[in-house]
């Protein structure tokens, strides 16, 4: 469904004139986002960006307050309420804005003091939700992240891969995430992650099943931690999509002879095979090996 934002382009143009000319910012060097059109993912954009453009209607009552929860309360914030610019902004810290509400459509410049210049790969497992979830070690998840040649507008499915579905819902900022969890405790995680990133566009499912999938974004690529339901998993998500392209984690060997097993069997074309091995030096000076997985990467031959 084509979704209408609250803005014209010409509004959209005529704020960007606005702000370049009250602030002096070049317009080449802020980012817009419009979320009045489409659910997106605002906090990592800002974390990201030192200057972003934000356009907002009025179904963000908590705005304010769910950018200084994620530690956002030093950037600097000029806001003006309306569709058409005119006016002076308000300008102060977010950290005063808190208790704001957005009642009707909005624009604001946010500029971050403390923006990365890019998004990081690999991020420290002490940063997700501590719940059920045994996280894979930050080095290998950012290894698959680079295997998975993520887009801003891919559409991914991602199976018991908690932690992968948070790094690739910020890299295709633009596409959408169904994460697989079959495990309600591990399902609750992934709500807190959702909730502690501030993503927008991650979908929490059961099950591969055509139900479970009926209402959302066909998936171009999947990731998935193989189990003993690996082929149930494949003959589903071909279903919804024969071009799929798919990449496998496993730690246990018999699981990597069923991956090789099944791919042939549907005819999908490994294109990659890894093991990763890593050591860490721990508190005595002593390098401990840590479990080496397989990672495998797949597309059906044409």
């Amino acid at each position: 469904m084509d979704i209408k934002s609250s803005f014209t382009n010409d509004q959209i143009l005529a704020w960007f004139d606005y702000y370049s000319k009250k602030s002096g910012i070049d317009i080449e060097k802020i980012k817009l986002i419009d979320i009045s059109k489409k659910k997106k993912n605002l906090i990592p954009t800002i974390e990201t960006h030192k200057r972003v453009l934000v356009f907002i209607d009025d179904g963000h009552p908590g705005f304010f307050f769910d950018l200084w929860e994620s530690g956002l309360g030093d950037c600097e914030v000029w806001f003006n309420t309306g569709t058409d610019p005119n006016g002076d902004s308000t300008i102060c810290h977010l950290s005063d804005m808190i208790d704001r509400e957005i009642s009707e459509p909005s624009v604001m410049l946010i500029i971050n003091p403390n923006a990365r210049s890019s998004y990081r790969l690999g991020i420290q497992n002490t940063n997700f939700s501590q719940g059920s979830v045994r996280y894979v070690a930050s080095e290998i998840r950012a290894i698959i992240i680079q295997k998975l040649h993520l887009d801003d507008q891919d559409n991914i499915c991602i199976i018991s891969g908690e932690s992968i579905a948070v790094e690739s819902a910020m890299i295709a900022n633009d596409g959408h995430i169904i994460a697989v969890e079959y495990n309600k405790h591990d399902r609750y995680s992934m709500e807190d992650n959702i909730t502690k990133f501030g993503l927008q566009n991650v979908s929490i499912v059961d099950d591969t099943s055509r139900e479970s999938m009926k209402d959302l974004p066909v998936p171009s690529l999947s990731f998935i931690v193989a189990t003993k339901r690996f082929e149930e998993e494949i003959q589903n998500l071909l279903k919804l999509n024969p071009d799929m392209k798919f990449v496998v984690y496993t730690l246990e060997l018999d699981i990597l002879s069923d991956i090789i097993s099944i791919f042939d069997k549907y005819k999908i074309n490994r294109t990659e095979v890894v093991q990763i091995s890593m050591s860490k030096l721990n508190n005595k000076g002593v390098f401990e090996a840590k479990p080496a997985p397989w990672i495998l990467s797949g597309e059906p031959n044409v």
